[in-house]
């Protein structure tokens, strides 16, 4: 009977494939689509996130820019993530990774973990300070896109 690998070999499976193959590369006319553009000046990373808003509900996102695994895996899985779902919805979902990322001292809990999905295999980026800021750069930049008050958008 084969074993089934750890955890973390599976979250860092997942996250490579992000990674390599990663979702929604592209741009979308602005307008009608959001554009917000994010830049984490500690290690080049820079992402630019395009968002098509009908009736309260994300219909497309694309994603274009560069940077480390972590944040172009962390954005391929957050543009996977919120293709679809309303507005409210991608506003929790960006306080629930932004919570995962910044607690301390309390792991997230297996039905928070479960809830993320995918999203969940980033987990492990909170025990390294430093990467936390790939890893949100994409969500900190989707909040921007959300806010039409935003002057970032083009």
């Amino acid at each position: 009977m084969s074993q089934m690998p750890p955890l973390n070999d599976l979250y860092r499976e997942i996250v490579m494939d992000h990674y390599r193959t990663p979702r929604n590369r592209g741009e979308l006319p602005t307008p009608p689509a959001r554009r917000a553009d994010g830049h984490n000046p500690l290690c080049g990373d820079e992402i630019t996130v395009y968002l098509l808003v009908e009736d309260n509900v994300i219909r497309d996102v694309k994603l274009s820019g560069h940077g480390c695994s972590i944040s172009q895996a962390s954005s391929s899985m957050m543009s996977a993530a919120v293709k679809g779902r309303s507005i409210d919805d991608v506003r929790g979902l960006i306080v629930q990774f932004k919570d995962m990322m910044t607690s301390e001292t309390v792991e997230p809990t297996e039905d928070a973990l479960r809830s993320l999905g995918e999203i969940a295999s980033l987990s492990g980026v909170s025990k390294f300070p430093v990467r936390i800021k790939c890893a949100t750069l994409a969500w900190n930049t989707l909040a921007q896109a959300l806010d039409p008050g935003s002057p970032q958008q083009g």
